[in-house]
């Protein structure tokens, strides 16, 4: 059987192909002005609205867990950090540029079990989301300072951004750890090496 032969008019060739790659960058310029890639993930919208990344238990490794103890029902904060966050604070002492960090708040449930007093958690009620930046990417936006991107999601809106301005909706609980760039790390024993 013989393969039939296709005859390409060479100059009518090159047109086509000068053409699909003038599209192909032409796309890519476009959608590269509508997301900022951080860590891989277009997290970040043109105007820095950060999205929550809908995979991070998945792809980003927990930091570590804080257990709170509040009057009005004692939570689990779990911190996950976007791929090789940890091991560049570890080289580093700080976390890198691009860095993102989601914290999800969990309530709790709780019984005497065989182990003891067990408290594990229970349907999420709040995403913080972190992204790091050394660039100062987007000046004069609220939610955008003191070297961090900052957004804050809820159970009834998962996919909605509430925050406002992260002065008045995000930092105040972060004073305590200013000198640690904002990051409660003392909670997360995989940013220490091993000994």
């Amino acid at each position: 059987m013989k393969i039939a032969e296709v005859s390409v008019n060479r100059p009518v060739f090159a047109i086509m192909m000068t053409l699909a790659l003038i599209v192909l960058a032409s796309y890519h310029s476009v959608n590269s002005q509508k997301t900022d890639t951080f860590n891989g993930f277009e997290l970040v919208d043109k105007n820095g609205i950060i999205r929550k990344p809908a995979d991070f238990r998945d792809r980003y490794p927990t930091l570590g867990t804080f257990f709170v103890v509040n009057p009005k029902g004692n939570e689990m904060h779990a911190t996950h950090a976007s791929p090789g966050a940890a091991e560049y604070y570890r080289k580093n002492g700080k976390f890198a540029d691009g860095t993102v960090l989601v914290k999800e708040v969990f309530g709790t449930n709780h019984a005497q079990m065989t182990t003891g007093d067990a408290n594990w958690a229970s349907g999420t009620k709040v995403w913080f989301v972190m992204v790091k930046d050394g660039k100062g990417r987007y000046p004069g936006n609220a939610l955008w300072g003191d070297g961090w991107g900052w957004a804050l999601y809820t159970s009834d809106a998962p996919d909605k951004q509430v925050a406002t301005d992260y002065k008045k909706d995000c930092i105040g609980c972060h004073i305590p750890a200013e000198k640690t760039d904002w990051i409660y790390v003392q909670g997360y024993p995989v940013l220490s090496s091993a000994k």
